[in-house]
């Protein structure tokens, strides 16, 4: 072990990465590649590559390690077993998950920082949460206005919602996308609603694969 990496605080059991492993490669497809953490100060979050198919042509990355902690989520509301998740994003074929290039890797930069939020700010995230990339509220890169997320139920291999997985007798693993949003659509979201929100999207731009040219569906006219 190096000097300046870290042991992580929480982890799954063995029986319960198992469990995981084998569940993202059932809903979501089989996985050889995995983006693996090299340093971990509290979660082990690795990412799994699925690789674009004939079925879904895109990149799907989900990680797994973000579940091993229990979130801060409100007494009213753990009879629902929101208390852990992992979370993921879809991109499309041509985009270079391998780069280190902002324009790139932001997608991979999110994905752990969304992951961790919860962790670094004992809360707790769950459906229609909605997350600023930057504290500044600045864009995700240079090459796009996309500066939020909204957390959506995750679609699988099949095109269906992701139901939870019981990783032991009580708690579930739930599994939320990662959907970009321009600065103007997270503040419609917040003045309105997330029902609200979603009507004003047409059914093309709510694709879960990441469109960083897709229209703004909030912006006022000129």
């Amino acid at each position: 072990m190096k000097k300046n990496e870290k042991y992580p605080i929480y982890s799954y059991s063995n029986r319960e990465l198992k469990i995981l492993e084998s569940y993202i490669e059932k809903e979501f497809g089989e996985y050889q590649e995995v983006f693996h953490e090299i340093v971990s100060p509290d979660i082990h979050l690795d990412i799994a590559i699925i690789p674009p198919n004939a079925g879904q042509d895109y990149y799907k990355l989900v990680t797994f390690g973000a579940g091993a902690y229990k979130m801060n989520i409100p007494k009213e509301l753990k009879k629902y077993k929101l208390t852990r998740a992992e979370y993921a994003i879809f991109l499309p074929k041509t985009w270079d998950i391998k780069s280190e290039k902002e324009e790139y890797y932001w997608a991979i930069r999110q994905l752990k920082n969304i992951a961790r939020l919860p962790v670094d700010c004992e809360t707790w995230l769950a459906f229609g949460h909605t997350i600023t990339a930057n504290e500044d509220f600045s864009p995700v890169a240079e090459n796009t206005k996309l500066n939020s997320f909204v957390l959506l139920n995750s679609i699988g291999k099949n095109n269906q919602i992701v139901k939870p997985v019981k990783i032991n007798p009580f708690e579930e693993i739930n599994f939320y996308q990662l959907y970009p949003l321009y600065q103007e659509e997270l503040d419609y979201k917040l003045q309105n609603s997330l029902d609200d929100l979603m009507n004003k999207i047409d059914e093309t731009d709510l694709d879960f694969v990441v469109n960083i040219n897709r229209k703004n569906y909030c912006q006022q006219a000129l």
